[in-house]
This record gives structure tokens, sequence and C-alpha cells, in this order.
């Protein structure tokens, strides 16, 4: 790994690392999402304290993160003799900031936000069909966590036939997956024992189930 390919690595981390569900909250003079609900510092969990506007600006911020690093990776790739390889590790250094954060003693969110975005820097139509995977669980279930769980999946299936498997972004794609998979374990546990929370219920800053 070149020196530079090493430097767009590390920006995309510190990139990720700037946890929107804590800045925004912060900003905003709100309870820290780290202490109510399931203590997730993420869209989801700010919703729970009723403040739209701040879950609102949580999904945008921790969204466009996640393209902006990997746009701006892809722009000056080609000036640093840079490919799509690097532009790969790049998506997930984000994501992984995202997740643990340096800022934020590496405890971070589950990365769904991050991830689209990440999506939407590798191809448009790749991250509409993940995000309309989300809403048509959303609506069915009408749980967060299942809709994201299930968006995240299908991704690596819509990239394989809308960028191609011979893409490095394809790969990337399925690490992803694994990646979100992982940091949802406990929801996976409230999912098989009926317990996951549905989309928009509020909870105290004394509640951290």
């Amino acid at each position: 790994m070149t020196t530079t390919a090493f430097a767009f690595i590390a920006v995309a981390y510190l990139i990720g690392s700037l946890s929107f569900a804590v800045i925004v909250s912060r900003a905003m003079g709100m309870a820290d999402p780290r202490s109510y609900g399931s203590g997730n510092p993420g869209a989801t969990n700010v919703l729970r304290s009723g403040k739209k506007l701040a879950a609102v600006l949580t999904l945008l911020g921790d969204g466009i993160k996640g393209w902006l690093a990997v746009a701006l990776a892809a722009w000056l790739a080609p000036r640093y003799g840079l490919g799509a390889r690097e532009v790969s590790m790049v998506a997930l250094a984000v994501l992984v900031g995202h997740m643990w954060p340096i800022f934020f003693g590496f405890k971070g969110g589950k990365g769904v936000a991050t991830a689209v975005g990440v999506l939407f820097g590798f191809n448009l139509w790749l991250a509409l069909a993940a995000i309309a995977t989300w809403l048509f669980m959303a609506l069915v279930v009408k749980i967060s966590s299942l809709s994201a769980l299930t968006a995240c999946v299908l991704a690596p299936v819509f990239a394989y036939f809308i960028i191609g498997p011979q893409s490095p972004f394809f790969g990337t794609c399925i690490i992803i997956a694994i990646l979100v998979v992982h940091r949802h374990k406990s929801n996976l546990v409230n999912l098989l024992t009926g317990q996951e929370g549905k989309i928009g219920e509020k909870s105290s800053p004394e509640d951290k189930s």
C-alpha cells in the first residue's frame, strides 16, 4: 500500500468517526443518544427522543459523510495513480470509522446510514435499490433494524446485477453487509425473542434496554 493510499484511508476513517447522533444532540441541547433507548448513536435511536429534526439531521450527516469520503476518493484517485481498489478501501474505512470512532471511545453506530451513503458513492441506482428495499420493509413490518438488515443483505445482490461481480465495489458490498449484520447482533436477538421496538417508539433517557 502506498503512502498516498494510506492517507486516503486514514482521512476516511476520521471522517467516519464524526458521530452525528452525538454532535447533533449536543448542538440541540439533548441527552446523549448513548444514554437512552438502545444506546446506539444513530438516527433511529435519536428518533426515540421525540426530536424528529435531530433524527433527520443525524441521518443526513451520517449518510453524507459516507458519500463524501467515497466521492472525494473517486475524484482524487486518478490524480494520485489510485484506482477502484483504493476507493473500496476508503469506503470500508469511513464505515469502520462510524462503527468504531476514535473521537468517541470507539463506541459508534451500526452503520446503516453511512453504508447507504457509501452506496451512493459507488452507484446511484445501487443506493436507490437499497433505500427502496428499506422503505418497503419499513412500511410492511415497521421495524427499523429488520428493514436495514434486509436492505444490507440484498445490497450485494443488487450490486451483482447493477455494477457487476468484476467490480471491486461488489466485494466491498459483501463486506459492508457482513459488518452491518455484525453490528446488529443484539437486534437479531431481540427480533428472535419478539422484543425489538417499532419505528418511532419514544424512549425516556432512563430507558436503555
